[in-house]
């Protein structure tokens, strides 16, 4: 059986999104959808100021919750809708009443202060500048450190764009992913997260922003998951309704040819595995 069209990274103008909630559905019923799950960004408590850019705000976390189960009835013989919340590593906000959560790492913590890796070049350099005195590589060290714990901190039935620090490092331009040092942490962080029995998305996103080639995690991540018996699913990391599904089809036959024979597609009550054909 074919895995049905789906996605269960998505975003709305409840946090950083660009489209309602109700537009994301009609806009993944248009593109022959029949799963569709929300994952709007929960609010950073170590950071109350990035509500006013990409989070939820806490008192509209309700909101979202109400809207998205009402769309959810209203669709429901269209497309099966779940509720859920992608969770930075580094935040203690709740997370009940949400129907799984996606464990992410957009921050690096040193000494107290929180750099962020995917907001912009020029962000990520103050990072490695102000935080790791220039070294990118400890830097990098300090993400999959957090990474490694991303299921211990908020409980994640998955785990997001594992290897997001590679966002502005098309080209090698900040470091070279094949390095020892950055290969070390990785891994290391990887076998950490196995361990937990978690699956790992497989994120298109960045490439639909034209700013990766690859997806997260990069192929050669992708080959060492596979050699370690890892589990995955597909994200397109959706932000707009265009994005859905975007370039789904070249990562599963990427995902193929590396030797994964399968993928997961999340329910209600928990998970389907579906042949890659």
């Amino acid at each position: 059986m074919r895995f049905p069209n789906m996605n269960f990274h998505t975003h709305t103008t409840y946090c950083d999104g660009k489209e309602t909630a109700e537009q994301m559905v009609q806009a993944a019923i248009a593109k022959g959808f029949t799963r569709l799950g929300f994952s709007g960004h929960g609010f950073n408590d170590f950071r109350p100021e990035d509500q006013e850019v990409w989070c939820m705000r806490p008192e509209d976390v309700p909101k979202y919750q109400a809207e998205v189960r009402a769309l959810a009835e209203k669709y429901k013989d269209k497309i099966e809708i779940l509720c859920g919340v992608e969770q930075d590593a580094c935040s203690t906000a709740p997370t009940e009443g949400f129907d799984y959560v996606i464990g992410s790492v957009h921050y690096v913590e040193k000494n107290g202060m929180y750099y962020c890796v995917d907001e912009s070049p020029k962000v990520l350099e103050q990072g490695i500048r102000e935080g790791f005195g220039g070294d990118v590589y400890a830097l990098t060290k300090r993400f999959f450190e957090i990474e490694a714990e991303v299921v211990s901190r908020t409980n994640a039935t998955f785990i997001g764009h594992f290897d997001l620090v590679t966002k502005f490092n098309e080209g090698s331009r900040y470091f070279d992913p094949m390095d020892k040092r950055y290969r070390m942490a990785a891994l290391s962080a990887m076998d950490a997260l196995l361990e937990t029995g978690r699956p790992f998305e497989i994120n298109t996103g960045g490439m639909y922003r034209g700013l990766r080639t690859e997806p997260y995690p990069s192929l050669q991540l992708l080959r060492d998951l596979k050699e370690r018996r890892g589990k995955i699913l597909l994200s397109s990391d959706s932000h707009d309704g265009a994005s859905f599904g975007f370039r789904f089809a070249e990562v599963v036959q990427a995902a193929k040819e590396i030797g994964f024979g399968s993928v997961l597609v999340l329910k209600k009550d928990g998970w389907e595995e579906f042949k890659l054909l």
